[in-house]
């Protein structure tokens, strides 16, 4: 990939250990029990701030909280033999199938894509004993920041924008050609390092794009934050392509360009309304294009809005960016600009290469067969497929 010199925050870089590269196995180790603080709560305890328990191989010293979701807590970690940090991301998923459901997605994605934007997996801790096992813990490349917190600290600048949305856009390349649908991309979930390497994480949501016009149970689980939701998630239940992926990219570029969301939505309505209030009014071929006869007559029931230039709300932004954006941000999927025209956009053009932006092979018939059976699978079912999927995982890394 292109090589880009600017970085955002001062901060080390990761060094490959030897052997997680796959060059030798690792030593014995035993399992130990290290304790971490989470400082700087909204809502600390009476105490003060609030410890979480790791239980990982003697070889990982635990050092900070840098993260923490729904279901789980990023740790930064050393590997002691090699010294490298790492992150190790701690879940608690046997709580709800669901979270299994997650975990497996994402285990079984992180396995099967080798690409320098996406998160990989460097290994798993594997449990003492099937009764003990209650928390999944998985080893990571240590990535510094996220675009979130970049975007709240600091104006990025035309070249930062270019050089992220490309990367994103270059990782999107891979998923879609493997038929999957990430579905939850979002500034938090595009880690960065010094150097501004960005790599796409969580695809606890992620799905394949081939269940998704005959799966009734696509959306059981759509809870991503609305304000990267494309328009069609909300207007129709039965089709949906890899446009909603691309619509959530553009949201993330309106929000490089000013440093805020640009449809921060309170509800479902509102996130409609703050979309039509910059796209104006569908056209009636868009208009018949949603496929949901109620949602059409929700979309008739409403003012008619005019079109917002996105020079209006992005006034110092690069011509290029804008036209971009336009193409990303289109209403109707079927015109949205696909991830491969994205790339050869002319503002992408210092980095594209196609040549150097890998797809990956089509993800077998059968990758989510837990996913279509999942009404069937108990959730003692469903846990013991975590074990045995950290067994087979294979770390022939790549430094």
């Amino acid at each position: 990939m292109k090589w880009f010199s600017r970085s955002i925050v001062r901060l080390s870089s990761c060094i490959h250990s030897h052997w997680l590269c796959g060059a030798d196995s690792p030593p014995e180790s035993s399992i130990i029990e290290q304790v971490v603080a989470i400082m700087g709560q909204q809502n600390p305890p009476a105490g003060g701030s609030r410890k979480i328990s790791f239980n990982v191989s003697d070889q990982y010293e635990i050092q900070d909280v840098i993260g923490e979701g729904a279901y789980g807590v990023v740790c930064s970690a050393i590997h002691k033999p090699s010294g490298q940090k790492v992150a190790i991301k701690k879940i608690t998923p046997f709580d709800h199938s669901m979270f299994c459901l997650r975990t497996l997605r994402e285990m079984k994605l992180l396995r099967y894509f080798n690409h320098e934007n996406i998160i990989s997996i460097l290994d798993i801790q594997r449990p003492r004993n099937y009764e003990g096992f209650n928390e999944v813990y998985l080893i990571q490349e240590l990535m510094e920041t996220d675009m979130h917190r970049v975007i709240r600290t600091q104006d990025l600048s035309d070249d930062h924008c270019q050089y992220f949305i490309y990367q994103t856009l270059r990782a999107l390349k891979a998923m879609h050609s493997a038929n999957v649908l990430h579905r939850d991309l979002k500034p938090s979930n595009l880690l960065l390092n010094a150097n501004c390497d960005l790599k796409v994480c969580d695809f606890g949501l992620a799905r394949s794009a081939a269940s998704t016009d005959d799966n009734s149970g696509f959306m059981t689980e759509y809870v991503a934050t609305r304000w990267y939701r494309a328009p069609e998630i909300m207007l129709t239940f039965k089709e949906y392509t890899k446009a909603i992926d691309v619509w959530s990219v553009g949201c993330i570029l309106a929000e490089m360009l000013s440093g805020k969301p640009l449809f921060p939505g309170k509800d479902y309505h509102h996130q409609l309304t703050l979309i039509l209030d910059v796209l104006g009014t569908p056209t009636m071929e868009d208009y018949y294009g949603i496929k949901s006869r109620r949602a059409r007559e929700y979309i008739r029931s409403l003012p008619f809005k005019k079109k917002i230039p996105f020079r209006a709300l992005f006034p110092k932004s690069n011509d290029l960016a804008l036209d971009l954006l336009e193409k990303l941000l289109a209403f109707n999927p079927v015109k949205r600009i696909s991830v491969e025209d994205a790339l050869r956009h002319p503002y992408l053009e210092p980095y594209h290469d196609p040549e150097d932006e890998p797809t990956a092979p089509p993800i077998p018939e059968g990758f989510f067969d837990f996913d279509k059976n999942k009404d069937a699978l108990s959730k003692e079912q469903l846990k013991g497929m975590v074990p045995s999927m950290s067994f087979d995982l294979d770390f022939d890394i790549d430094a």
